[in-house]
């Protein structure tokens, strides 16, 4: 007999039965099959004020409804805590929210299951009531992986929410429902599928980060305004580089319209289309890919000389360079892209980039997308073609050509300005 379960009933309940079962060595042959469905919802919101200690915001969110829990673990980057660790207390204080806040030098280097142990170890210590008290997690991408790693590991899943603190976190990192460490110079190999309850976002935090790092996380806009929008493309190419210096923020912009926030939002709304009907990527054809084919191995090769964002310029300049080869992309948006790269000061190559790094990336590339290259390259700004067919001799002549193009080492993001928060 097979059976199957329905998503409103607790009980398994027959769906066909089988006439004759088969029988092996004497016994009966018994099949169950268990179907079932969990509801994913959750919220990724635009909420500036939130260390305003009269915004009850922070304090409520993602808990059960109508419930108000008087007690908050809340995991914050070492950074973030040297800049806003006082803010942070004050505002719970203010809220009556007894707290807990465990400090996290949360960085590329340290992005692994003993950091992961260390933040289930303050969960296991504050004694988190499992359903009415999310965690939250305050700081970059680095930061809101590590903690929802933990936080689905924790009692098998315990509810928490991600205040991105990083441009790189607001648009990417901590919108999807992934979540990563590294494991063996691997990037993000071991994770789980664990979305948080809820994701604010403040843009009042990029005030206090570095240029270098508001470069990385523009270039994730990037990724999504070449393969998506090329509206958002056009902002980039007309606004990049004073998007930088305003950090992002739209008071007291010099074009008074608020292209900021456009900017943030339509990466943000662009990057949840694309994964909400593929959240568990059952489909591996998957547009927001681009740029993550050859930058897995750039970066943990070149760790910690590059930020993750870095990496995937490389890549996207790399895979422009192929699509331009393939006649997908022509000479005159090709050297917008790269124009663009660079007025951001965004490196479009790196020393480490040789053939053999290229191609090896590439084929770790294939087997995490199931035996298939999958490789999507920009058609034209604003849209995008997958590929299954691109050869080693292929790799090699477009690292030729970028090189050529680049100037490799005079690169300027190569040479110009130091590690940020």
């Amino acid at each position: 007999m097979t059976v199957q379960s329905d998503s409103t009933s607790e009980a398994l309940r027959p769906r066909r039965t089988v006439a004759e079962p088969a029988r092996h060595r004497g016994y009966a042959q018994h099949t169950w099959q268990v179907s079932t469905s969990k509801e994913v919802s959750y919220e990724v919101v635009l909420s500036p004020g939130l260390l305003d200690p009269s915004n009850s915001t922070l304090a409520t969110a993602g808990g059960p409804a109508g419930a108000r829990s008087g007690r908050r673990l809340v995991v914050v980057d070492a950074t973030v805590h040297r800049l806003y660790g006082a803010r942070i207390s004050a505002y719970f204080a203010h809220q009556a929210v007894e707290h807990e806040i465990c400090v996290v030098d949360a960085h590329e280097s340290v992005k692994s299951m003993d950091t992961v142990f260390e933040i289930v170890a303050s969960m296991d210590a504050f004694g988190i009531s499992r359903r009415r008290e999310p965690v939250i997690a305050i700081g970059g991408g680095v930061l809101t992986d590590l903690v929802g790693l933990a936080a689905s590991l924790y009692r098998r899943s315990t509810p928490y929410m991600r205040v991105p603190t990083t441009l790189i976190g607001m648009v990417d990192a901590a919108i999807g429902a992934k979540t990563g460490v590294n494991f063996r110079r691997h990037k993000n190999r071991l994770g789980t599928y664990h979305p948080s309850a809820v994701t604010l976002i403040d843009r009042e935090f990029l005030r206090t980060l570095t240029p270098r790092h508001l470069r990385n996380g523009i270039a994730e806009i990037l990724k999504m305004a070449l393969v998506k929008d090329a509206a958002l493309f056009e902002h980039l190419e007309a606004h990049g580089p004073r998007l930088v210096d305003e950090r992002m923020q739209s008071a007291g912009s010099s074009d008074g319209a608020g292209v900021a926030e456009e900017v943030v939002a339509r990466a943000i709304g662009g990057m949840l289309e694309e994964l909400q009907p593929n959240l568990w990527e059952h489909e591996l054809q998957r547009l927001v890919d681009f740029g993550h084919s050859f930058s897995p191995a750039i970066e943990m090769t070149a760790l910690p000389e590059l930020l993750h964002g870095e990496a995937v310029c490389i890549d996207m300049a790399f895979s422009a360079v192929l699509a331009h080869r393939r006649r997908l992309l022509d000479r005159g948006d090709l050297t917008r892209i790269l124009r663009v790269m660079d007025r951001l000061e965004l490196p479009a190559w790196h020393p480490v980039c040789t053939p053999e790094l290229m191609a090896g990336g590439l084929a770790d590339t294939v087997k995490h997308r199931d035996g298939k290259q999958l490789l999507p390259l920009p058609d034209g700004i604003g849209r995008v073609r997958f590929v299954n067919d691109v050869s080693r001799t292929e790799v090699d002549a477009a690292l030729d050509m970028l090189v050529d193009l680049r100037g490799g080492a005079d690169v300027p993001a190569m040479t110009s300005g130091k590690r940020g928060a």
